[in-house]
């Protein structure tokens, strides 16, 4: 079980507060571009701002993810480290701090498995009586220049006058240390360019033989994705589903739809075409990935005229589904079929 220090608490202020995650991937070598490349893409599935670090990192902005995922910071943590280990076997450490600095150092203190959470409120007590050799940029030159003159944590950084810490090390890098010394880091997690898919996975609790729960996986998943095509106002052409067994091997299959679309239905139609293709009734299934490729503006997208009014009245309650959710939540509204 992953531990946890520090203390959840929420900061009084009513300035939006960064939530960055840094997840260390415990992996017997550095990731390959194309490792990498998955990682991030499995990553997008919990919030679009990833950055990679190389060369076994990965940093996550959560900010924009807790109200759609509706957990706290710490539990969206875990769902990520959760789906590193369920679908492709990775351990990792974490930190989770209000900027990416802190977020880093925090996992560096995170034993495998484990999380450690600086919550704002906390962070110059968490800062305070750790080693001067953590915080970035202090190499063993420096280190040993402030070692001499009695300066072995950050707190004694933070109490020096800073025309003392100049004279030791020069204006500008006297400036960055106490800076960085004082918790600050105004750097922002930047993506890569926007993939040309979105995905969608599911982790099963355990493995799974009942038909009906991989229908219902898979109906939900579509809804997502649908819901996430959407809220970016894009349109997919392509759908693939990737179905993950108890033995770690997997299935996938692809169907082009017959037009760009973000509408649920649809998307639904496609996904649960495809698992009934694969023919499932005898496997025990870990996990299920919707990715739906090719994606274009919503603006650009050409729908087949119909004459069935109940094609209107289907697309506006969905748009006034989307409405719901947004201010109320994921689940405030769910498909009859997914209902318990």
């Amino acid at each position: 079980m992953s531990g946890v220090s520090g203390v959840s608490g929420v900061s009084g202020t009513t300035t939006r507060q960064r939530h960055i995650a840094h997840l260390h991937l415990h992996l017997p070598a550095a990731l390959t571009e194309s490792q990498y490349g998955d990682i991030i893409e499995l990553m997008s599935g919990i919030t679009p701002h990833v950055q990679a670090v190389p060369p076994g990192a990965v940093q996550l902005d959560l900010t924009s993810a807790l109200r759609y995922f509706d957990l706290s910071p710490y539990d969206v943590v875990q769902l990520a480290k959760m789906r590193l280990k369920a679908l492709y076997g990775i351990d990792s450490s974490a930190g989770l701090a209000g900027n990416r600095m802190l977020a880093a150092m925090a996992a560096d203190a995170s034993a495998m498995g484990d999380t450690t959470w600086i919550p704002t409120g906390h962070m110059t007590d968490w800062l305070y009586p750790r080693p001067v050799t953590a915080l970035p940029g202090v190499g063993r030159t420096m280190a040993e220049t402030l070692h001499r003159h009695g300066l072995h944590t950050i707190g004694q950084i933070t109490d020096l006058p800073s025309v003392t810490l100049q004279r030791l090390l020069g204006v500008g890098q006297a400036r960055l240390l106490a800076e960085r010394a004082r918790g600050h880091d105004p750097r922002p997690v930047v993506p890569a360019e926007p993939p040309a898919h979105l995905i969608a996975d599911l982790v099963l609790e355990r493995d799974c033989l009942d038909p009906a729960q991989h229908h219902r996986a898979v109906l939900g998943l579509a809804e997502r994705i649908g819901g996430r095509l959407r809220g970016e106002n894009e349109i997919a052409s392509r759908l693939t589903l990737t179905v993950r067994y108890a033995d770690r091997s997997s299935t996938t299959r692809a169907h082009t739809l017959p037009e760009p679309t973000n509408h649920s239905p649809a998307l639904a139609t496609a996904a649960l075409s495809l698992l009934a293709g694969l023919g499932l009734q005898r496997a025990r299934v870990r996990a299920f990935v919707i990715r739906a490729d090719n994606l274009l503006p919503a603006d650009r997208a050409y729908r087949q005229l119909s004459l069935d009014p109940g094609d209107a009245r289907a697309r506006a309650a969905e748009a006034a589904a989307d409405r719901a959710r947004r201010r109320f939540g994921p689940e405030a509204i769910r498909p009859a079929a997914l209902a318990n």
